[in-house]
């Protein structure tokens, strides 16, 4: 399909810089295909109204963890400064990143993080990474002179939390994002971006939900800065998904087939938990465990095997996650809908509002 499809004009001033205090006052639009009224204004706090017992939440319990890092590149007498983004580990010392200025990187360069002046006094304070492999759109593959836990560690200690460039570009992270950027259910690290859609979850929320009946299931996706990758082919068919490491336990499986068994319905919080739950899910809507990497594209014409409803945020103008909203509503009707909150004055992206949509009708198989 066309990428200019899913293009639209967004006022700068719709992109939501703070998120709603507290997180579940932020407002919530409900996208349902089969409504006569397909597009209601509701709140978030009504998604205890709007869901029955017996659905089933599902959460990604990611936790984002600092993963900006600057260094040095030293050639000689001569030092740059470089900006490390890290998107996927693939070992205890390797880390797939994204690096500013990447042209100007040689396979085999060190780069230097942290205060070189600590010298041996402290080992985590100073962290150096050989540049192993080159990909494309600024990607380097990066091995690290520390391992598994004490790698953890020194990246925790140097690292920034990485805020979406359209926040990051407004104003600077400080100690409110701290909080403000991880959901209420983040436990697993290994995120260098936020499954948005969960924060709008609170105490509050999560006990009427609890209350009504709805229950909560927990699967990990680690979210890949490459959510923020514009998409650059015309077509398509011509783009390539970064793939980032989720799993589903057998346990979270089994609960899940039950709800569908019983009546229920699957409620993905957020996109990367119905990513997830669609990777895990066979041609018979079963949903098995699952642990591994998923580059899994979605785009109208996919047809849903696992999820009947999704929580989620705003999305960016042609990127990957507007073109699975696309395929989950159905494109026109999504068009319609992000028009009305846009005109509707709906906070849009990571800290925004959020959309409550329902699965357009699919034809049997």
């Amino acid at each position: 399909m066309n990428i200019g499809l899913f293009d639209f004009d967004l006022p700068e001033d719709r992109i939501a810089l703070r998120p709603a205090s507290p997180r579940d006052a932020a407002r919530l639009l409900v996208v349902n295909p089969a409504a006569s009224e397909p597009l209601q204004d509701r709140g978030i706090r009504d998604l205890v109204a709007l869901l029955r017992p017996g659905d089933a939440l599902v959460l990604n319990d990611t936790r984002v963890i600092p993963s900006r890092l600057r260094g040095r590149r030293r050639r000689g007498d001569s030092v740059a400064r470089v900006e490390i983004m890290l998107h996927k580990r693939e070992g205890a010392d390797r880390w797939r990143a994204f690096a500013r200025p990447a042209k100007k990187l040689a396979l085999g360069e060190t780069i230097a993080f942290g205060d070189e002046s600590e010298g041996s006094a402290c080992e985590l304070g100073r962290l150096q990474a050989e540049i192993v492999g080159k990909g494309e759109a600024g990607e380097v593959e990066l091995r690290f002179t520390l391992a598994g836990s004490q790698l953890d560690e020194a990246i925790a200690r140097l690292g920034e939390l990485p805020l979406p460039p359209y926040i990051a570009g407004k104003r600077p992270t400080d100690q409110a994002d701290a909080s403000d950027y991880q959901t209420m259910h983040a436990r697993e690290d290994g995120a260098v971006a936020a499954p948005t859609a969960g924060l709008h979850f609170t105490p509050d929320l999560v006990a009427a939900l609890d209350a009504h009946g709805v229950s909560r299931h927990f699967v990990t996706l680690h979210v890949g800065a490459g959510t923020f990758l514009p998409v650059k082919a015309d077509d398509t068919d011509d783009h390539r998904m970064h793939a980032e490491w989720g799993s589903v336990s057998a346990q979270t499986a089994a609960a899940l087939n039950a709800v569908r068994q019983n009546g229920g319905r699957i409620v993905a919080v957020g996109t990367t938990s119905l990513r997830l739950l669609e990777s895990a899910t066979g041609e018979d809507g079963v949903i098995a465990s699952f642990s591994g990497d998923t580059a899994i594209f979605i785009t109208p014409g996919y047809r849903f095997r696992a999820v009947d409803l999704l929580l989620t945020n705003f999305h960016l103008p042609r990127s990957t996650l507007f073109m699975l909203v696309s395929a989950f509503c159905g494109l026109e009707l999504m068009q319609r809908a992000y028009a009305h909150a846009i005109a509707g004055g709906y906070r849009f992206y990571s800290y925004g509002d959020g959309s409550l949509l329902y699965r357009v009708s699919q034809p049997s198989s």
